[in-house]
């Protein structure tokens, strides 16, 4: 099969959809080798746990609290909120039409009308750095947030640089024990998360609008802000647009839902329909969630919160209610965050497993290895541990400023990574005159979403480079997105003129539909 010759949408044979979704995925040349343990609810849990308003929209409270305030931060949810949508349905629509785990680089690589190996590559190893990222920042603002929670029993406790750190490895392991055990736990986790982040929510709005006294009120939500230090004719513009990266950051990691597609039944809707539900139902609650908080601030506390750093959001909630019901707001947020960073090494390992089947990962077929047992990515999942506790040792630079330098890198790689990986498809498709759509589909309006995403994350990924305080060029000010992200494009790059080119041809096909149904056979008989 060419890279670049286009597949009919799925048609609706007659039997069970699990039939139908293995027969899809065999027309794109693949083996149904990973277990199709997932429904559609599943399936939007999935990135729903990923987006985690508990992680983003309380961990990145900080940054909206200093770069604009109340107002922006209000404001930053329905306007960050419809652009993420157009980006998510944008990939819906090639999800529905290739629902596949490579997800993103594979569309890239169909898509293309030519060079088609080239922009799978980039697209694949952009995702791959996102993917390693997210998990970085969510399991890094974990440790953070765990920490501060055994200061809340433990007063002596010291969460220092080290101390953070250690428990950050530990939850990564955590994490990856959790995904070795096959999709059945991963599902029933992932729809407790669901629930778990609405219950949440409910509590820590109900909380902070009946428990504290003596607050600020409705009425701090018309006031801004900005403690960023830039000052001059148009520093409340730029401080106004660096304060919308706080629901930017949180809207991130919806291709969760793709990478997962292989092990969703009726994979080519309820895929779509998992990222696309998965983005506004988080925005209608993280927006919710953030009037609670604002308007819970004590008076004359406002900068002393906002100077709080990552756990400023933690430092409000005990500030606010005080007492158990303020430690359990921190406990809410804090398990919130351990869904979010265990749904994150599902979907990493996932599209690690994909990009190693199709050869692009040194020791790919290491990495492409099914346990036969649990027919899940085993060796991914963990290669994604390893990666993600190898950059998280970038926190350990981390100087004593309450100013999350170190967080804010890892955000900004997880986001500019990820956005550039789902908007090169969504380019591509503009491009192509074969694209033929699946079930789930925008119709008419697949063009004008397409190109308003577009603009959008070009938008994006130029802002996560801006810095954030002034003066900037200081150690603890220096916004170290831009270096990393040079760094890693370099490096991509370099590989694939240097070696890629030569051996890495896009989506491989597997084999013969004899030997597709082999491969297939022979994992039914040893699980």
């Amino acid at each position: 099969m060419a890279i670049d010759e286009p597949l009919s949408p799925p048609l609706d044979p007659p039997g069970p959809p699990g039939d139908a979704d293995s027969r899809r995925l065999n027309e794109m040349g693949y083996a149904q080798e990973l277990r199709r343990g997932l429904g559609t609810f599943s399936n939007f849990a999935i990135s729903f746990s990923i987006i985690s308003i508990l992680a983003g929209a309380v961990t990145s409270f900080w940054l909206g609290m200093n770069a604009g305030g109340p107002r922006v931060i209000l404001l930053g949810w329905p306007i960050v909120g419809f652009f993420s949508l157009c980006v998510g349905a944008s990939m819906a629509e090639i999800c529905s039409a290739y629902p596949t785990a490579g997800g993103l680089y594979f569309w890239s690589a169909k898509l293309a009308p030519k060079n088609g190996p080239r922009w799978s590559w980039f697209c694949g190893w952009f995702n791959l750095v996102g993917q390693i990222g997210v998990i970085a920042s969510v399991d890094y603002a974990l440790a953070s947030f765990t920490a501060y929670t055994i200061t809340l029993y433990r007063p002596g406790f010291r969460g220092t640089a080290r101390t953070v750190f250690v428990i950050y490895l530990v939850m990564l392991v955590l994490h990856g024990l959790l995904n070795t055990f096959g999709v059945r736990m991963i599902k029933v986790l992932g729809d407790i998360s669901v629930w778990w982040h609405l219950l949440g929510v409910a509590v820590i709005v109900g909380v902070l609008f009946i428990v504290p006294t003596h607050t600020e009120g409705l009425a701090i939500m018309t006031k801004g802000a900005n403690l960023t230090g830039w000052h001059g004719p148009f520093a409340s513009i730029y401080v106004a647009l660096i304060g919308l990266l706080l629901a930017q950051y949180t809207i991130t990691g919806f291709d969760a839902s793709a990478h997962v597609s292989e092990e969703t039944t009726d994979a080519a809707t309820s895929a779509p329909k998992g990222i696309v539900r998965a983005i506004y139902v988080s925005v209608i609650a993280a927006f919710v969630m953030n009037v609670a908080m604002l308007q819970a601030i004590p008076k004359g506390m406002y900068d002393q919160i906002a100077g709080g750093g990552l756990t400023a959001g933690a430092n409000l909630f005990t500030a606010a209610a005080t007492g158990a019901s303020g430690k359990l707001l921190v406990i809410i947020s804090t398990m919130g965050q351990f869904f979010c960073g265990m749904a994150c090494i599902t979907a990493a390992s996932r599209m690690l497993y994909a990009f190693s089947r199709d050869g692009a990962v040194p020791g790919h077929r290491l990495w492409h290895r099914i346990n036969p047992k649990t027919r899940t990515p085993t060796n991914s999942v963990w290669l994604a541990v390893v990666l993600s506790g190898l950059v998280g040792m970038l926190t350990l630079l981390q100087t004593k400023t309450a100013i999350p330098v170190a967080f804010f890198a890892l955000t900004g790689i997880a986001v500019i990574g990820l956005y550039l990986s789902y908007v090169i498809p969504v380019y591509l498709r503009l491009r192509s005159s074969n694209f033929v759509p699946g079930p789930w589909n925008l119709g008419r309006w697949s063009r004008p979403v397409g190109w308003i995403s577009v603009v959008w994350v070009a938008f994006v990924a130029v802002l996560f480079c801006a810095p954030v305080f002034y003066p900037w060029r200081t150690l603890v000010n220096f916004n170290f997105t831009l270096p990393i992200m040079a760094v890693a494009f370099l490096a991509i790059g370099i590989f694939w003129a240097v070696s890629g080119k030569r051996w890495f041809k896009g989506p491989k096909v597997q084999g013969t539909p004899e030997e597709l149904a082999a491969i297939e056979h022979e994992l039914s008989q040893l699980a």
